[in-house]
């Protein structure tokens, strides 16, 4: 039997032989249940950051877990070689929940990026009459959707650019939350898309004003361009709706998600579109070993059957105000904003005495909360979906003490 490790020698072994690419907090996590995590010396944690939205339905969900083990030692991968009997099924379900004509399975939210990029540019080549190589997407400074190189290539974060030039061209960048910019950046006849995070989510739970998703979409649809949502962190019901764009009664021409999709299980990440949209891009011309496989489908089913089954959209909709307003009552000198929609929300920090998020976050981890700074100075609080009220107020009772350690 492996002997168990201890948290310092857990951090000693990643520090050894991996890659420098994290700066995790020291807590070394070793089991999850629902709202829940133990680190290896058995203390317990109310999980605030949910894998970045990836565990929605909780961890280790038994559902979820029933459907990957009984598919694991049935039929794990066959390519896209030849059919399975759970793609199909996985396909008609993601398609009638969402209501779109067609899906393409992918794995990673990058990889749902980069697909939805790809086929932007097909249909406009195909269907919009931009001449070949012209066509141009615009985006919005601090955006977040992934690290591969095109992504990165229409990042405005130093961290994510910096070194990993040159970059792809092809792209508008636009300030978030301006729709006189993005009226601006319209008037260019190649530009075939628009790619906006609904909420920008790795940018400090950027919340824009009420309107905006709504005038972007009737933009895009007045000047023929393809209004594309990623969706990939604020999908799934993190936002109080199934998808954040539902707030604002948009149904976007093409969508991205992941993360929950799979409830935290596998990498399971799908692009949403009609046919007129989907089928530009022909055999051969986009695909993935792993997108699709029969585990993938048989989760992503589990996953959002449990969604739906367990009403999570309508508990993060309900816990979102609880921890809003308990927040925005909570005065604290360090405190400077508290911001959000569902159970995605987060809290500007004011540096004080030296001390800063990162510091509050340590404190919060010896209270047994478990989140992250983002940008320094920004805690994003994102929570299982599964969490109850009684856990919530558990946990922001814990978050409060830490904070008045900073008195």
């Amino acid at each position: 039997m492996t002997q168990q490790l201890n948290s310092q020698e857990a951090i000693e072994l990643e520090n050894k032989y991996g890659a420098h690419n994290y700066h995790p907090l020291p807590v070394v996590l070793a089991k999850g249940k629902g709202a829940k995590v133990w680190d290896v010396e058995g203390k317990e944690y109310f999980d605030f950051l949910s894998a970045y939205s990836a565990v929605n339905q909780g961890h280790c969900h038994p559902k979820i877990a029933a459907a990957l083990i009984d598919q694991a030692q049935t039929l794990t991968l066959t390519s896209r070689a030849f059919y399975s009997d759970t793609l199909g099924v996985y396909e008609k379900y993601i398609t009638g929940y969402f209501g779109y004509d067609k899906v393409l399975p992918m794995n990673s939210g990058a990889e749902g990026d980069e697909t939805a990029l790809k086929l932007c540019r097909k249909w406009a080549y195909l269907k919009k009459g931009v001449p070949e190589n012209e066509a141009k997407i615009i985006v919005c400074e601090g955006n977040f959707h992934g690290r591969t190189i095109t992504i990165i290539s229409m990042s405005t974060d130093p961290d994510s650019r910096d070194g990993f030039g040159p970059f792809t061209p092809g792209f508008i960048t636009i300030p978030y939350n301006d729709i006189p910019a993005l009226e601006n950046a319209l008037t260019d006849p190649t530009v075939a898309g628009f790619l906006v995070e609904p909420i920008q989510g790795e940018a400090g739970v950027f919340v824009p004003d009420d309107g905006y998703l709504k005038k972007a979409f009737d933009l895009c649809k007045a000047k023929n361009v393809l209004f594309i949502a990623d969706e990939v962190q604020t999908g799934i019901a993190r936002t109080g709706k199934l998808l954040a764009c539902e707030h604002e009664g948009v149904r976007p021409d093409m969508l991205i998600l992941g993360k929950a999709l799979s409830g935290g299980f596998y990498p399971v990440s799908a692009v949403l579109a009609d046919d007129e949209i989907m089928l530009s891009i022909k055999p051969g011309e986009h695909g993935s070993t792993f997108g699709g496989n029969p585990m993938a489908a048989r989760v992503a089913v589990a996953a959002l059957e449990v969604v739906k089954d367990e009403k999570l959209a309508e508990n993060a909709e309900r816990l979102g105000k609880i921890f809003r307003s308990e927040m925005n009552n909570f005065k604290h000198e360090m405190i400077e904003l508290v911001r959000g929609k569902g159970l995605l929300n987060a809290i500007v920090i004011r540096p004080k005495n030296g001390k800063t998020a990162w510091d509050v976050c340590l404190k919060m981890a010896e209270n047994g909360v478990l989140a992250k700074p983002t940008h320094g100075h920004i805690i994003r609080f994102a929570p299982p979906l599964v969490i109850t009220e009684t856990e919530l107020y558990d946990a922001i009772g814990r978050i409060k003490k830490s904070m008045l350690a900073f008195e």
